[in-house]
């Protein structure tokens, strides 16, 4: 196996990158990454069309963008023949739901629906569909739905459910028009290898598909008349095993690629869950937090529990045999790059330049000096709404604490420290309910950010193994290729040889940690009080949309 590769691509919230891989040990020999063209579409469309509050749009071009050029950028740079090149294997942020033709064709592609935003992709963060999920949730609660405790109570405007509700009530042309609504984590799939199959991660978690049902079209009547047939007409399709073949590479993706026509195309995955192989969490007890503009936290269990607020829990939803578990944090890198962008003075930026430092690191230096609590702040990280475990994306970011002696970097790691909070608030819940955290593998940009690591391995009194490799959801995804293209037997053995993981690279400072106890008490307060005891950040938003409208 040492002179056969494989190709992983991981397609993020605003790049797509593509990674090299040689099959026998996991070795990343090149990658490349391209941004999106188009980038999210918040504010309007292309062509000017304006967008509502809390619109996350996306074109699905840019996605056959990175096949076109990081894919063959990646090959080329690696030096890799493309006949040793045995499979290939993509990831995708979820829930991106693609409104589509039934021969796969985008909405947004045909003429007349260019200037239609419910004919674009939906990114995960499109979160206007919060009215739709509390009818959901509403409507399942008072029917006893079984599969909602599956989802830790609640479901969320980021799923399926919730955006097609959305589309149907919206802009009812386009729906009619849509013959599928299809996980872009299977559309680029069906890109590759003409063939449409469900990925069963996808489906589980985001797709509201449980012991191979779909909610019942009572169920789904019983939200909007006419919408009985939402999962018979445009979801349903069958279902992929994680790691097998979905099919072999197509002539027009070959051209694309420059790989060989008919190699390996696994089943489609979540960017979150494909990264367990990669550091090689695969057992239970540990769990990945993927840190960038979200964060997402996926585990393996060998019980099933109901966690209240959790994203949900899949048999076999990462590994086969076992439960697979996620939790998330809408917004983690959002939020630090949105202060960096809009609350420090130039002064700072002046005096990050003469030190030869970015923003970010400036800010993390000058915070790192402080003890804990120095700062006299505390913060919620609800800039993009609450995923774990409160489900609401009405809720909003406060910071508390600020006098005219506050500095931008106190604000910086109050947010920092925020976002370690939520963190904490998932693990807790997770063991509470019997699903035990031993172990944090933290993957993804942020954690090249080695302050913010050891902060939060403090915060969490956890040991904390991170990635070895940069590009883990790419990484993760070559482990399934090297599965579904028949060189190991399934993705625990492949992890096994394949993936990569530097184990306690971080321990926690006992002083700091009973500092952060102190602090993260207050965190909980602020945390039950605004996201349970009072509507007041609900009532605000319900005045941002009057305003905007």
């Amino acid at each position: 196996m040492g002179d056969e590769y494989v190709v992983g691509v991981d397609f993020g919230t605003l790049s797509g990158r593509a990674v090299v891989v040689r099959v026998s040990d996991g070795e990343q020999v090149a990658d490349a990454v391209v941004d999106y063209p188009h980038g999210v579409l918040e504010e309007s469309l292309p062509d000017g069309t304006r967008l509502g509050a809390d619109w996350a749009l996306q074109v699905p071009d840019d996605y056959r963008e990175v096949l076109r050029v990081a894919v063959p950028r990646a090959l080329q740079e690696s030096g890799v023949d493309p006949a040793q090149v045995v499979g290939i294997a993509t990831d995708f942020t979820a829930c991106t739901m693609v409104p589509t033709l039934a021969d796969g064709t985008p909405l947004d592609e045909l003429a007349e629906l260019a200037g239609r935003p419910h004919a674009y992709t939906k990114l995960w963060k499109h979160h206007a569909a919060q009215p739709q999920a509390d009818r959901v949730n509403r409507l399942a609660e008072e029917r006893g739905e079984a599969w909602l405790p599956r989802y830790g109570g609640l479901i969320s405007s980021e799923w399926e459910l919730a955006k097609g509700l959305q589309l149907f009530e919206e802009d009812r042309d386009a729906y009619d028009r849509m013959e599928r609504f299809v996980e872009a984590a299977d559309w680029i799939v069906w890109q590759l290898c003409g063939t449409y199959v469900r990925n069963a991660c996808s489906a589980g978690y985001k797709g509201v598909l449980q012991e191979g049902r779909y909610p019942s079209a009572a169920f789904l009547e019983g939200l909007a008349e006419g919408f009985g047939g939402f999962v018979a007409d445009k979801l349903h399709q069958p279902i992929g095993r994680l790691g097998a073949r979905a099919g072999g590479l197509g002539a027009r993706a070959a051209c694309w690629t420059g790989l060989p026509e008919g190699i390996a195309v696994a089943v489609g995955n979540v960017d979150a869950h494909v990264t367990a192989p990669a550091v090689r969490a695969v057992e239970p007890g540990q769990m990945v937090a993927i840190m960038g503009t979200s964060t997402c936290h996926v585990m393996s269990a060998d019980v099933l529990r109901e966690v209240p607020g959790m994203c949900g829990v899949v048999d076999g939803g990462i590994v086969e045999g076992l439960f697979g578990y996620e939790a998330g944090q809408s917004g983690v890198g959002d939020i630090f790059a949105w202060f960096v962008e809009h609350g420090v003075p130039e002064a700072y930026a002046v005096a990050a330049r003469e030190a030869g430092e970015s923003l970010h690191e400036h800010l993390t230096r000058l915070g790192e000096k402080q003890a804990v609590g120095e700062h006299g702040l505390v913060a919620l990280d609800w800039h993009s709404g609450n995923r774990s475990v409160l489900v609401d994306h009405q809720l909003s970011g406060l910071v508390l604490g600020l006098t005219l002696a506050t500095r931008p970097e106190d604000v910086y790691r109050a947010l920092h420290e925020a976002t370690a909070f939520g963190t904490r608030v998932i693990v807790e819940t997770f063991a509470a309910a019997g699903v035990p955290v031993d172990e944090l593998v933290m993957a993804g940009g942020l954690t090249r950010n080695r302050v913010l690591m050891q902060l939060y391995c403090d915060v969490l009194g956890l040991p904390l193994s991170v990635a070895a490799s940069a590009q883990a959801p790419a990484l993760g995804s070559a482990i399934h290729a090297a599965v579904a293209a028949g060189r190991y037997a399934d993705v625990p053995a492949a992890a096994a040889a394949m993936g990569r993981v530097e184990r306690h690279a971080y321990l926690p400072d006992a002083t700091r940690s009973a500092g952060y106890d102190d602090l993260f008490a207050l965190y909980r307060e602020l945390h039950d009080h605004f996201g349970r005891a009072t509507p007041l950040m609900r009532r605000l938003r319900t005045l941002r949309y009057q305003a905007r409208r």
